[in-house]
C-alpha cells in the first residue's frame, strides 16, 4: 500500500503546498439475537481514500473508493479545485506547519483474532445469553449483540509522512425488558452499547459473564416492584457506566474547539465555554481531573496518531477543576490560539477529519466504594444510562438511569426505579465532593458519538471511578 500511495502523490499534476492521502480498509461484523432467535448476521467491507490538498491557505478534500492511480489523481484534482475556490473566502490561512511530517505505527492489543470464532459459534453464545436472561415470564424481551471491527489506515503526505494504524475492536450488549401490567422496565449490561473495547475475542471470555447475565435479568424483575425515585435534592452517587455519559455530554462536547468557534451550531449547537475561559475557568471542584488519553491500552478510542498524522499524547483537559485545554486539532488550535490535542478524526475514508473526542477519562481519587458512601445519611446511587437531554450550549441537562439504590446511613438499601437527575454543567461539577479510587475505576466505550455535516458517527472511550455529588436535584417518573 505504501508504494502505491507515495507513487500517486509523486505523479499528481497539481501545484499544491501540501498533499495528503489517508487510505482506509475496514471489515465490520454484527450479530444480533432477540428472544433466542437470530435477527441479523452482517459483514461489511469498505475501502477507499481521502485526498487532502492545501493551497493558498485553504484545504480541499475529495474521496474515492478506487485506489488506482487515475482515480487518486482525479480526486486530487477535485480537492485542488475546491481549495482554490475556497481560498478566496478563508477565515484563517493554513500552511504546511499544520501538517508536520510524522512517521509511526500503532496496533491494537489483542490475543484471539476476530476470525478465530465462526458466526455459528457467535450465534450460539448469543442464543445462550438470551435463554439465561429469560428467568421469568415477566421478562418479555431478551436481546444480545456482538459487533466487531478490524480497521487499517495508511497515511502518507508530500512531506514524507508515513503512518500505519491497525485498530481491532469488539463490543457486546445484552439486556431485558420486563413488564407487569402497565409497568415496563429495561435493564441492560451497563446501558446501551457501553461495553466496547479494543481487543479480540478474548474480551468475551470474562469469568463473570454468566453471573452478570443472571444479575441483569434479576434486576430487571426487581425494578417491576421497586418504588419510584423520589423528587428531592440529595447526595448523588454515580457508577462509572453513568459517569461515561456525564463526561461525554457535559465535558467532551462543550470543549470541542470547533464547536466553540461556531462550526457545529447548525447541526448540534454551540458551547457555553468561551475562548477566554481556558486557563482560568473553574469548571468544577478541585477533585475534578479530566485527561485526554489515547494511550490507554484496550480503551475503545486509543490510537497513536490522529487522522491528520498528529501524534497523540496524554494531556490534562481539566486539572484540579481548572480548564486547561480544549479538544481541538492543529487547525482549530491555530484558528483559536488555544492549546488542544491530537483529535482530528474521521469516521470513514469518505469523511474529512474534524475535532472529536477520543478517550476522555476522569482520573481516580482516593476512596473505595464503602468509604465513599459511609458518611451519607441520605442519598441515591444510580447505574447505567437510559436517557439524556442537554441544551444546545451543553449547559443545562437532564439524564435518566436504568437502576438505582437508596443510600441510608452509609448503606445501600432498597431499589428505586425511573431514577433521573438534572443540573447545569458548572453547578454539577462544582458539587463533586468525592472521587473513587483505582479499585472502582472502570472504562467503557460507545461507537455512536454523532457530529458534523455530513454526519460522522465515531467511537469514543470514557473511564471513571464512582463519584459523589452533593445537593443534586433527582426525580422519578417513567
Amino acid at each position: 500500500m505504501w508504494k502505491e500511495l507515495t507513487t500517486a502523490i509523486s505523479h499528481f499534476n497539481i501545484s499544491a503546498d501540501w498533499i495528503g492521502i489517508r487510505a482506509v480498509k475496514e471489515t465490520a461484523r454484527n450479530h444480533y439475537v432477540r428472544d433466542g432467535l437470530p435477527k441479523s448476521n452482517g459483514k461489511s467491507l469498505t475501502m477507499g481514500a481521502m485526498i487532502e490538498v492545501m493551497v493558498n491557505g485553504s484545504i480541499g478534500y475529495a474521496a474515492t473508493n478506487s485506489l488506482t492511480l487515475s482515480s487518486l489523481q482525479n480526486a486530487a484534482e477535485i480537492a485542488y479545485k475546491q481549495a482554490i475556490a475556497a481560498s478566496e473566502f478563508w477565515i484563517y490561512p493554513f500552511n504546511e506547519t499544520h501538517r508536520p511530517k510524522v512517521v509511526g505505527e500503532y496496533n491494537s492489543p489483542f490475543f484471539e483474532p476476530l476470525n478465530s470464532i465462526s458466526p455459528g459459534e457467535i450465534n450460539d453464545l448469543l442464543i445462550r445469553i438470551c435463554h439465561h436472561l429469560k428467568i421469568n415470564d415477566k421478562i418479555v424481551q431478551t436481546t444480545a449483540h456482538i459487533n466487531s471491527s478490524e480497521k487499517e489506515t495508511w497515511f502518507v503526505s508530500s512531506n514524507s509522512s508515513e503512518v500505519y494504524q491497525k485498530i481491532i475492536t469488539l463490543g457486546t450488549h445484552f439486556g431485558v425488558i420486563a413488564q407487569d401490567g402497565a409497568i415496563v422496565q429495561q435493564r441492560s449490561n451497563n446501558g446501551m452499547y457501553a461495553n466496547f473495547y479494543q481487543g479480540g475475542w478474548e474480551l468475551l471470555k470474562q469469568d463473570n459473564l454468566w453471573q452478570r447475565v443472571q444479575e441483569v435479568a434479576e434486576q430487571g424483575l426487581e425494578l417491576l416492584t421497586a418504588e419510584d425515585c423520589p423528587n428531592t435534592r440529595t447526595n448523588l452517587v454515580l457508577a462509572p457506566d453513568q459517569m461515561m455519559l456525564q463526561i461525554h455530554e457535559s465535558v467532551g462536547h462543550p470543549l470541542e474547539i470547533d464547536r466553540i468557534l461556531g462550526d457545529e451550531r447548525n447541526y448540534a449547537g454551540g458551547s457555553f465555554i468561551k475562548p477566554e475561559d481556558f486557563g482560568k475557568l473553574e469548571y468544577g471542584s478541585p477533585l475534578m481531573n479530566i485527561t485526554f488519553d489515547p494511550s490507554v491500552e484496550g480503551e475503545f478510542a486509543s490510537y497513536g496518531f490522529d487522522d491528520t498524522g498528529a501524534k497523540a499524547t496524554r494531556e490534562y483537559i481539566i486539572k484540579e477543576g481548572i480548564l486547561q485545554r480544549g479538544l481541538g486539532s492543529l487547525e482549530s488550535q491555530s484558528r483559536s490560539g488555544l492549546p488542544g490535542v491530537a483529535c482530528a478524526r474521521a469516521s470513514s475514508w469518505n469523511r474529512p477529519p474534524i475535532d472529536r473526542m477520543a478517550n476522555l477519562n476522569l482520573e481516580p481519587g482516593n476512596a473505595n466504594f464503602s468509604e465513599l458512601i459511609a458518611d451519607i445519611e441520605h442519598g441515591i446511587y444510580m447505574e447505567s444510562n437510559r436517557s439524556w437531554s442537554i441544551d444546545d450550549r451543553r449547559h443545562k441537562f437532564q439524564f435518566g438511569c436504568e437502576y438505582a439504590k437508596l443510600i441510608e446511613n452509609g448503606q445501600l438499601t432498597k431499589t428505586l426505579r425511573n431514577p433521573n437527575y438534572r443540573a447545569t454543567t458548572p453547578e454539577f461539577w462544582h458539587s463533586l465532593i468525592q472521587v473513587g479510587n483505582d479499585s472502582n475505576w472502570q472504562m467503557y466505550g460507545t461507537p455512536f458519538c454523532g457530529k458534523g455535516e455530513p454526519n460522522q458517527a465515531i467511537c469514543v472511550g470514557h473511564g471513571s471511578p464512582v463519584c459523589l455529588f452533593a445537593n443534586v436535584e433527582v426525580f422519578g417518573g417513567g
